[in-house]
Parts: C-alpha cells; structure tokens; sequence
C-alpha cells in the first residue's frame, strides 16, 4: 500500500502538469491528498513525501509568499541578465499579433483555434475581377516582348492597369478603390504572376507596403482624401523608398536624414524638415508621381520641444519637388519591372507632407513593420504559390507530352520523382498562403507567420523552378518567346532577397522575433523588467515555470507513446497526422524553452540554433495548414497523395531540425538526456515512400479534378504561344491516348511526329482505329512538334559580334 501511495502521488503530480492545472487549485488537490493520507494512517515516509508536495504547492498558490522566497530575490538578477532592446527591436516586437504559431509554440495546440478562422474564398466581385480585367491583362501580356524587346509594360497595358484600377486593390471603395480582401488581392497577383512577373509585380507593389497602405493606417484625413483617390484611379504612382546603399537588411541603419526647420514653402514661412537621401532597388521610382520615404529625422534646435535624435520617420514627396531626384534604371535579374535609384540632397518638405503629420514624426519604423505584418504575406508568397501551379501545370503536361524511349518521360522513376515534390510542394504553400491570408481577412496581423512565408515559400518557388528546369532539360534551356520557364528561373533571387533576405530572415526574425512574440511568458518578463514591475514579473515567472514544467512532462510521454495521449480534432486517414504534430510541438516547445534559459541575451547572437528552431516553427505551421487545407476542400480521396507528402516531408524537417539543435545544443550533455527522452525510437518521421510519390505523378499527368484544384487560379492561356500550345497538345494526347494504345498492340510502333501519317494511314486501313481517331492522333503529333521545338534567332536578333560581321562565303 506505500508503494501504490507514492504511484499514486507521482501519477497525481504528473496528472497536475499534464493538464496545466492552476496553482490554486493544484494546492487544494494536494492538501486534500495530504489529509486522506494521515486519515488512512498511511506510513511517516508517505505523509512526509505527501506534505511536501501540499507545501510546495500552496508556497506557489500564495502570491505573497512566493514573491517573498523566489521571485523578488531573481527579480534584480533577471534585469541585470536582460540584453538591452533598441527602440527599433521593441517597435517590430509590438508590432502585428499571434495567432496560431502562438498556438504552436505552447506545446498544447488548440486545433479548434486553427479551425476557428473562416474558409478561404473569394466575394463575387473578386472572382469576376478575376474572370474579366485579369483574364483580359494576361492575354495583352508577352514576357518575352516586355523582357527582351520593350524593357516595360506596352503602353496598352499600362493603361488598362489604370482604367481597371489594378493599382488600388487594397483602397477602400469610398476613395474610389477596389477594396478587395487579401484573399482577392493575393489571387489577382497570383494570376498575374502565372502569365508575367512583371505585370505582377508592377500591381503588387502599389498594393503592398507603400504610400496606400501607410496613408490607410496612419495617415491624416487630409492625406487620405488627397491622394488615395488619385492614386485609385492611376493619376499618381507611388513607390515607397528604404533600403539605402549602407542599410540593405539592417535598414534601421540607414544614415538617410531629415532636419527639422523652418523656411519658405508656396510664399510663407512654415515648419518642415531639410531631407538628403541616397536609395536604391526602388521599385516604380522610374514612373513615380509620388514617392515615400524613410529617413531619420533630427531637431537640433529643439523646434519640437522634445529629443534632438527622433527616429525614423515616413513622408510623401511629390516627385517634381525641386531637388528630387529620380535616377537612371535598375535592371532586375530575370525581369524588366521598373526599379530604380532617388537621391535629394537638402529638400525642404513642409511638416504636413510626413505621414500622419506632425504628431507621427519618429514613428515611421513602428508604422512599417505594422504594415510589412500583414503585406510580407500577401504579394511575395503570392508570386511563390504561382510559380508552384505554372511549373506544377506546365511539367505535368510536358511529362505526358514529351516521349523519350518509346514512352512518355513522365513514366520514369526518376522523373516521378521531380513531380511529386512539385505538386506536394505547390499543395503545401498554397494552403499555407491561403490559411494566413484567411487570418489576415480575420483581423490577424501574424507578424511571424508572415515571415515564415516570405522566406520559407520564396525558398519552395527556387526548388519547384529548379525542378521544372531539370524535367524540361533543353527546352527550358534555350530562351525565346515559347519558353515559359526561363524568365521566372531567372528571376528567384528577387524574391528571395527582397522584404527582409532569407538568410536573415530565417535565422534572425522568424524564431528571433516568434521566440519573443510567441512565448506565452517571455516577453511579459522582459516587460515587467523594463517596466520596473515586480507584480508582473512574479506572474509572468511562475506562469512560466508551471509552463516548462508541464512540457517536461508532457513532451516525453507524447515522445514515448507517439502522440497517442493527445487528441485529434478528426477522424479517418490524417488523425495521426495531428497528433504527430502535437507530439513535436510539444518537444519543440521544450528544446526551445531551454535554449532562451541557458543562453539568455546570448541566444540573440546564435543564428544557426535560431534558423533550426526557425525551420521547425515554420514546418510545425505549414503541414497544420496543410491538414486544414484538406478539410477545407472536403476531404477529397484524390487530394490525399499531396496532403501526405506536404505533412510528412515538413514533418520529416521538424524532426531533422530538432535532432541538429540537440546535436549541437549548448550543454551538450544536456542535449543527449534530451535527445533519449523526446526522441527515444529514434526518427520516427520520413519523407512519403515512392507509391505517394507516383500517385502525384499521375495526378499531374492526368485531366482530373486533383490536378485542377492544384493549378487552380493560374492563367491557362488559350493562344498559340509557348504555354497555350502546351495546355493544347496535353489536350491532345490525352484525347488520342486509346487510339494510341491501339496502334501500339496492334502494329507495335509509336507514333510519332515523323511517322504518324504513314502510321496512321495503315492503323485506319486495317480498322485498328477510326478516321476520327487518326485526326486526333494526326493532331496531337502535330502538337508535340511544337511544344518540343526550341526558338532560333538569327546573328541580326542576337546582335553582338557575329551580327556585325560580314557573312563568310561558304566553299563551293
């Protein structure tokens, strides 16, 4: 009866943590077991192990108490440990909010959290913009005309851009713009960018972070009714400059400055600032009517009455201001958007023309990560989700299409394999998009998840292109007007280094910044530290302590057992799948905790532990969004293919990222003791086997309503260029397929676009297939023909040398 006790004690204590319960209860359930204890009679070493625990537990119960023998007595110390924040680090950790990734990082997700937020869709009125001035501007658009011949938009385009109001989708409809959601913003610029990226990001920028936004959010009622109207109807163009030649990725560093004084504007004497700047990689700076900038103001003589240093600070400048200057163009790598340089040098722009006027001097930094909240996950995840569905729409295509030995290539092993990860790779960023976007439509500002999908989907598009590139070998290879490929492969590293670089990204804002935001106690302990708040600081301590506490237990018995213990929020063929994701958000939750305890300050300066952690956070978020995305679209059967792959490949990376950071971890010791208890079976989560794979081959390869959802919102063009004659031989071979079979069994040859007139010719003869049949097949070689063929040029297109040669007689 001692023994079942104190089994019966230890299950209780582990009961308490397991369920989180609060102190006061916990001291209470442990009083009251103390006094069954000493009613049965029960041994001295059982009511002593029991009285321990009613004491320990009720020291914690009573705030006094404990603020007198533990928290009071580490309050100096953890302010002395606290590394100092600059005022730029507090305003990007004020800003935005947390939602699911908050969920993530407790170690206990609450699933109904997840499913709270409403199904992604579009209103009626976006979908007919998507239906008719979408539709209508991909068919104007030739990415080989813009890139290689007019080095910009035609002319026509620009202007329909304009009528159409592209560039005011996120102007509210009473200052006469469209006034989509994100959900219709990010679909138009999806679209867009399936058909030209530089149309894409020609319309994305006005609609991201920039003038619009800014003015929306914190400008005056003046500013809003001047310009959003005009910028509503194309009358101005904005651009929005920051980055400087001396402050790429750390922008706050950007010696860009505005002095404030007085002098003369339109005939009278008026307060302003005198502002010099040097920018560059400024997107539509070469068209701009209006250009935003940051810079640092200063008030050397106190006309403020306040500080001399007061930050950086945000303004509009008409861009025929005398002083202002727009420099020559930027030539993108792989693309042809307008981008360029602005320098001033001692421009005076009166105090009203800073965003928000005067009382917003200073606050230009917290004014733009609350922007960049919400808009780093819009437009460039949007550009990544529609590489996914052209390379997942135009190599699925070309698999089927394209014959070496005697087959289609898409029936290799070794290009199954390159398929699969494209369609598993586009199905997993376009949930994780959309699932965000529906957050954001929600009131969400999820400052972190919109990092996780600036550079974890940017990173997916280089490996789809990648992929793409190597299924499509030569024709991919050789540019021209039919290749649809080369120019977005060209243009990865925009994406990839715009709105924060990934590397820096990765391995200093995604867990640098979610650590902070999401923790549920972290930053309330730094906040009573800084705010000299010892009430505060001992809530916010002992709610962590129970936290940690609970994860010790929790993540081990979720490690032994599988996950089993916890809960799934569906049944059938992805239950495990959740509760996989409970068990590694728990040991995530754990790993990290201890990595900020033992390190402390120094954790900011430990980027590779971050990045890991950062990995396993953003993969952690993806295959949840991955799982919501297919029960959103009703569970189809033929969908489970992809929604296994994206879940067990992130899966497979939390765990590799875990495993890295106990490797590596800063005790070693401990990380071994860590890596035995949250990972006692060893890898438990691998990539999908090579049937999975298959099936997602097919899928692409097939005309079914898989491959649809998957290509769904790209522009299927209907012309005879380089797309169009693709989408129309995959048609094609499709439709002759049985009359293909036919011939194959029956006269054992494959047609062919060399033989398929005299192969036809005898198939009809002998009544293997019909007349019709053999049009179809006559047809569908025609085709292939095509879309196999590569563009030439002659030395006078290509120019350079050669062409300005005379030509060589050739030998008799």
């Amino acid at each position: 009866m001692t023994w079942l006790l104190i089994l019966a004690l230890l299950i209780g204590l582990l009961a308490l943590a397991w369920f989180r319960t609060p102190s006061w209860l916990a001291a209470l359930l442990a009083i009251a077991s103390l006094a069954g204890t000493i009613w049965y009679v029960a041994a001295w070493p059982v009511i002593t192990l029991y009285a321990i625990a009613a004491v320990a537990l009720t020291v914690v119960a009573i705030r006094p108490l404990r603020r007198m023998l533990v928290s009071d007595r580490l309050f100096g110390w953890f302010k002395s440990v606290l590394p100092a924040i600059s005022d730029t680090e507090r305003e990007a950790l004020d800003a935005g909010t947390v939602w699911w990734d908050a969920e993530l990082f407790s170690g206990r997700p609450r699933w109904k959290r997840l499913f709270a937020i409403d199904k992604p869709t579009l209103s009626a009125e976006e979908q007919a913009f998507l239906d008719g001035p979408v539709e209508e501007l991909c068919g104007m658009l030739d990415e080989w005309q813009i890139t290689h011949e007019l080095k910009d938009l035609p002319e026509e385009a620009w202007q329909f851009i304009r009528d159409q109001r592209f560039l005011s989708m996120i102007i509210p409809k009473e200052y006469g713009g469209l006034g989509f959601s994100s959900q219709g913003n990010a679909a138009v610029v999806t679209k867009l960018a399936t058909r030209s990226l530089s149309a894409a990001v020609s319309v994305m920028v006005p609609n991201s972070l920039g003038p619009g936004e800014l003015l929306m959010h914190f400008g005056t009622d003046g500013q809003k009714n001047h310009y959003l109207p005009r910028l509503a109807k194309g009358e101005d163009i904005p651009c929005f400059a920051l980055t400087s030649p001396l402050a790429g990725s750390d922008a706050a560093a950007m010696p860009d400055e505005g002095i404030v004084c007085r002098d003369t504007f339109e005939g009278e004497e008026v307060l302003g600032l005198r502002v010099s700047w040097d920018k560059r990689y400024i997107t539509l700076a070469p068209i701009a009517t209006v250009l935003g900038l940051a810079f640092k103001a200063r008030d050397p003589e106190g006309l403020l009455g306040g500080p001399e240093n007061l930050g950086i600070t945000c303004a509009l400048i008409p861009t025929d201001t005398p002083g202002v200057e727009i420099g020559d163009r930027h030539l993108p790598g792989g693309s042809i958007f307008l981008n360029g340089p602005t320098r001033g040098k001692d421009v005076f722009i009166p105090m009203d023309w800073v965003i928000g006027g005067q009382e917003r001097v200073g606050q230009g930094w917290r004014m733009l990560m609350h922007c960049l909240a919400a808009g780093r996950a819009i437009s460039l995840p949007a550009q990544s989700v529609a590489n996914g569905k052209l390379t997942s729409m135009t190599t699925g295509a070309y698999a089927r299409v394209r014959y070496q030995f005697k087959q289609p290539i898409g029936q290799f092993e070794g290009i199954e394999e390159p398929l699969a990860r494209i369609g598993g790779e586009t199905y997993r960023m376009e949930a994780a998009h959309k699932l965000t976007l529906s957050a954001l439509d929600h009131g969400e500002k999820p400052v972190v998840l919109s990092a996780i999908l600036k550079a974890y989907l940017t990173e997916a598009n280089r490996r789809v292109l990648n992929d793409a590139m190597d299924v499509h070998g030569g024709k991919a290879v050789v540019e021209g007007p039919n290749n649809y490929l080369s120019i977005p492969w060209q243009s990865i590293p925009v994406a990839i280094t715009v709105e924060g670089a990934n590397i820096l990204t990765r391995s200093m804002i995604v867990f640098g910044q979610g650590a902070i935001r999401c923790h549920p106690y972290l930053l309330k302990e730094m906040q009573a530290a800084q705010d000299d708040d010892a009430r505060a600081f001992d809530k916010a301590l002992f709610g962590h302590i129970g936290f940690l506490i609970s994860n010790l237990v929790r993540a081990p018995l979720l490690a032994l057992t599988g996950g089993r213990l916890s809960l799934s929020p569906v049944s059938g063929p992805t239950a495990r799948d959740y509760r996989r994701i409970n068990r590694l958000s728990s040991a995530f939750t754990l790993i990290a905790d201890l990595c900020l305890l033992i390190l402390g300050g120094k954790f900011k300066f430990k980027e590779t532990l971050s990045g890991r952690l950062a990995d396993a956070l953003a993969h952690l978020y993806m295959a949840s969004a991955s799982l919501r995305r297919f029960e959103d679209d009703g569970r189809p059967a033929e969908d489970l293919p992809l929604v296994q792959w994206a879940v067990s490949d992130s899966l497979n990376q939390v765990e590799n990222a875990l495993l890295a950071v106990l490797r590596n971890f800063p005790l070693p010791l401990m990380g071994g003791i860590l890596r035995l208890k949250l990972f006692p079976w060893g890898r438990r989560h691998h990539p999908v086997d090579d049937r999975t794979g298959q099936r997602i081959a097919q899928l692409m390869q097939e005309d079914s309503p898989g491959r649809e959802r998957l290509i769904n919102g790209a522009y299927q063009s209907k012309a005879d260029d380089g797309l169009g004659l693709l989408l129309q031989a995959f048609d094609a071979v499709l439709k002759a397929a049985p009359a293909e079979m036919a011939v194959r069994n029956a006269l054992k040859v494959v047609p062919s676009p060399i033989n398929v007139d005299e192969v036809v010719g005898k198939a009809v003869a002998t009544g293997v297939i019909t007349e019709e049949q053999g049009t179809d097949l006559k047809r569908a070689q025609e085709l292939t023909a095509k879309v196999i063929a590569v563009d030439e040029f002659t030395p006078e297109e290509i120019g350079g040398r050669q062409a300005m040669q005379p030509p060589v007689a050739k030998a008799s």
